[in-house]
């Protein structure tokens, strides 16, 4: 698969030579036209093919019942970013569908899919000199008695990627729920759409199928699943866009491995349910977005001074208050690492791909259960959301351990200030271990004080042991070397990837740190990485520059720069690499 790389960006783009193995597509509609589901089984369908794929979700802000698009992009490796520009967008209606303009950008060369008898196309596609390919799409579907006009955009957009009509079909009926007949009048059309396109198929030839065992999930499954394998048995939260789905997955899963669910009445409840089940002794997490995450703060603050592990997941959107709730964004950031009153020393880890939320959330469960901590995943509605065909994740034993005082230990203290800052922790009723845990600062023994010198030491201890701790080589992924380095963290890593390699094809050496834990820091490790870089940029998806706003309030950087914008559009490789270019001729000037 072939498709090359434009960009609109005034700066520096890479060569027409640079060329990915990908094509994408996007398909928009109406509110119940069926868009995601289309997409849905045509990323299916990509997979059955051996491809590699992400599929990314946008509607408009009615969230349900609005315009939406499904926003593909298939290829023969791994992708963990939207493209540039789009080589396809079909349209089943033009009912708002203009308001995806700014997210589906076309390309010159590309092909613009419509209903023959829709209307106009809107100007702000046309003008993008996308070919036109105008089909009675809604007297096709009328043709198959009982079929509905997505499996027409299903064949079209398939066959236009190089797709067969097996993997397709397949697709399909492993998701059907519908008697038999109306199965195949929906098959009937599928083919009808595929066989309507296929002179102007993009790709000719569809690769042989891998032998690499791959995975086809989202970022809120694989949250899930990592959670579940890192110990989690209860969960309560309340239901949010962009984390709902993270929830609906995890409540059978639960079940089936003898936990449960409970849907709270509001964030408040839930995240003081899960600290009581933790306090009880069973590993806890519920999951929210940015406004539910504020309603948490005081719950936090307290399971940070009664030292209870809970995971909190922030699938982050476009903010501040209600904000853009299906749209993302990475502003959550300087609230998750400085948000709670008082000195409260939590953790918080941020997941650099889909296919790194398993292992990231099993990674903060197992962290909060060994150091006694609330630990925060700042997911994102991207991670979230989006679905992705990837490597089976290679995911270590599970290692979820809490230090548990033995029932009648000699002269118990809860709160015993010992080298690592980590105390056995008791379960309720075990004989001889009774203490009191609430938000009230304390001694050792865990009785209410307002001595400064308890309370020096308590903060010391919460501190201390976070900051001692042995986060081994998980705490960054680093890729590459050279002068020039480029920080990132959550989805913000798949452009920047991708950016890193055109610029490293045209001769520009960066490194590139992607930060999974960002808090604690760990300033000498931080600094061991950046050895020998004279110069650091940070992207970030956010308007405040939030995350170069902490690390230098926390590190020293040699030469900081920032890339950053806000949502509720994604960061895309050309921008990011022509900023790259940039960047290393002014270095070069300056030498």
């Amino acid at each position: 698969m072939d498709a090359s790389i434009t960009t609109e960006q005034p700066a520096r783009a890479a060569p027409a030579a640079n060329r990915l193995d990908s094509v994408s597509l996007a398909i928009a509609g109406s509110g119940g036209s069926g868009v995601m589901t289309a997409g849905t089984w045509l990323l299916d369908a990509a997979a059955r093919s051996g491809l590699y794929g992400l599929m990314v979700r946008t509607s408009g802000p009615q969230i349900r019942g609005g315009e939406a698009a499904a926003l593909l992009r298939l290829g023969t490796r791994q992708l963990e970013s939207l493209d540039d520009s789009f080589d396809v967008l079909l349209a089943i209606d033009w009912q708002n569908v203009h308001r995806f303009a700014d997210e589906i950008p076309l390309r010159a060369d590309g092909l613009l899919v419509c209903d023959a008898d829709a209307g106009e196309v809107p100007e702000v596609f046309r003008a993008s000199g996308a070919k036109v390919i105008a089909l009675p799409l809604k007297k096709m579907a009328k043709a198959h008695p009982g079929s509905w006009i997505n499996m027409l955009a299903l064949g079209i957009t398939g066959a236009l990627a190089g797709l067969a009509i097996e993997p397709m079909e397949e697709a399909v009926r492993a998701g059907w729920k519908r008697d038999a007949e109306v199965l195949q009048a929906n098959l009937g059309a599928l083919r009808a759409g595929a066989e309507a396109v296929a002179e102007h198929a993009l790709v000719r030839r569809t690769p042989a199928p891998t032998t690499q065992p791959r995975w086809l999930l989202s970022g809120n499954e694989g949250a899930g699943y990592g959670a579940l394998r890192g110990g989690v048995r209860f969960v309560a939260a309340y239901p949010i866009t962009p984390a709902t789905e993270l929830l609906e997955w995890m409540a059978p899963a639960l079940a089936k491995a003898g936990g449960c669910l409970l849907q709270a009445e509001d964030e408040l409840a839930s995240v003081n349910m899960i600290i009581g089940a933790s306090f009880g002794g069973v590993p806890s997490l519920t999951a929210t977005a940015g406004p539910g995450l504020a309603l948490m703060t005081e719950g936090i603050g307290l399971a940070v001074a009664a030292e209870v592990p809970i995971v909190v997941v922030d699938v982050m959107r476009g903010g501040p208050s209600t904000g853009i709730p299906a749209k993302s964004e990475q502003s959550d950031l300087s609230f998750a690492v400085g948000g709670l009153h008082g000195d409260a020393p939590r953790l918080v880890l941020a997941p650099t791909s889909i296919s790194d939320c398993a292992a990231t959330a099993q990674w903060a469960v197992e962290l909060a259960e060994a150091l006694q901590s609330p630990a925060i995943v700042l997911s994102d509605q991207f991670m979230g959301q989006s679905r992705a065909i990837v490597p089976a994740p290679q995911l270590p034993p599970p290692a979820a351990r809490r230090l548990v005082a033995e029932p009648n230990a000699p002269d118990y203290k809860r709160y015993r200030d010992t080298p690592s800052g980590v105390s056995p922790m008791a379960i309720p009723g075990a004989p001889g271990t009774t203490y009191t845990a609430d938000g009230l600062e304390h001694t050792e023994g865990a009785i209410p004080s307002s001595q400064a010198r308890d309370h020096a030491k308590q903060l010391d201890k919460r501190l201390r042991k976070l900051v001692q701790h042995d986060y081994g080589s998980r705490w960054a992924d680093i890729e590459g070397d050279g002068p020039l380095a480029v920080i990132t963290f959550g989805s913000a890593s798949g452009p920047v990837r991708e950016a890193a390699q055109r610029a490293a094809a045209q001769g520009v050496q960066l490194k590139m740190i992607t930060l999974r834990l960002l808090a604690p820091l760990q300033p000498e490790v931080f600094a061991k990485a950046l050895e020998g870089v004279e110069r650091v940029m940070v992207v970030e998806q956010n308007h405040g520059a939030q995350l170069l706003r902490y690390l230098r309030g926390m590190a020293d950087l040699p030469r900081p720069e920032s890339f950053h914008k806000p949502g509720p559009l994604p960061l895309r490789p050309a921008e990011i690499c022509a900023a790259l270019l940039d960047w290393a001729a002014l270095e070069e000037q300056t030498a």
